[in-house]
């Protein structure tokens, strides 16, 4: 282990959101960039709670459980909350960790 903490990415999104498509290649790209990490997504439409939350804020893009982005991530924004967590293993929450909607 090399005392790095494990960073959580989580990001909030649904089904043919051109915005949250433009947020995951941005994910995408900072890990290609950073070297490596495992991305998923939380579909909003999966959970009402998470609906009624997110629905006209999505994608929203949380590190450590901080929202560090809203509709728009800027790949500046997620280098700095990396860095200043540190990036250990840099992973993000699955829909399997959340209730399903009813």
């Amino acid at each position: 282990m090399d005392g790095r903490r494990v960073t959580e990415v989580t990001l909030y999104t649904r089904p043919g959101c051109h915005l949250c498509d433009v947020a995951r290649d941005t994910i995408l790209s900072v890990r290609d960039a950073d070297g490596g990490f495992e991305m998923r997504e939380i579909d909003i439409g999966a959970d009402d709670e998470l609906h009624a939350r997110f629905l006209e804020r999505i994608p929203v893009v949380e590190v450590d459980g901080t929202v560090i982005a809203e509709l728009h991530l800027e790949p500046a924004a997620l280098h700095q909350a990396l860095s200043e967590r540190g990036t250990g293993t840099v992973r993000a929450m699955t829909n399997d960790a959340r209730p399903k909607r009813r």
